[in-house]
């Protein structure tokens, strides 16, 4: 019985296994090329998946921006260079770690603001009611 469940379970996930393995095809023949463009490729957000890199996700959308990644390595431009063409074509939202600006800082902040917001409120009502 158990060796039945095992032999379920290893056809049902052989072919997903299969399907997250990248294509050999899609990597640089330069290991250092390569090494270089995952690392960037580690820092792209999938737009699709959205808590993963565009390295770890099986997205078509993924894939592409990896082949994006990979051109732009094979031609001789920077880690900076590259990663400003992602970031003006799809925004900083492209970006895992985006960088610390005004509107991050509200974003991170906001939940803080409505905590305190909320705590003054009930401290407020509460010394209302005592009155």
């Amino acid at each position: 019985m158990k060796a039945r469940l095992c032999l379920a379970a290893l056809l049902v996930c052989a072919p997903l296994a299969a399907y997250a393995v990248d294509d050999p095809s899609e990597m640089l023949p330069d290991p250092k090329q390569e090494a270089r463009a995952e690392a960037i490729g580690a820092q792209l957000r999938c737009l699709v998946c959205q808590n993963e890199s565009i390295e770890d996700s099986s997205a078509d959308l993924a894939r592409d921006l990896r082949h994006v990644v990979r051109r732009h390595v094979a031609a001789g431009e920077s880690d900076r260079q590259i990663m400003d063409w992602m970031v003006a074509r799809y925004g900083n939202f492209i970006r895992l770690r985006p960088p610390f600006t005004l509107t991050t800082l509200l974003l991170w902040g906001a939940p803080v603001l409505a905590l305190l917001a909320g705590l003054t409120a009930a401290f407020t009502s509460l010394r209302r009611r005592r009155d």
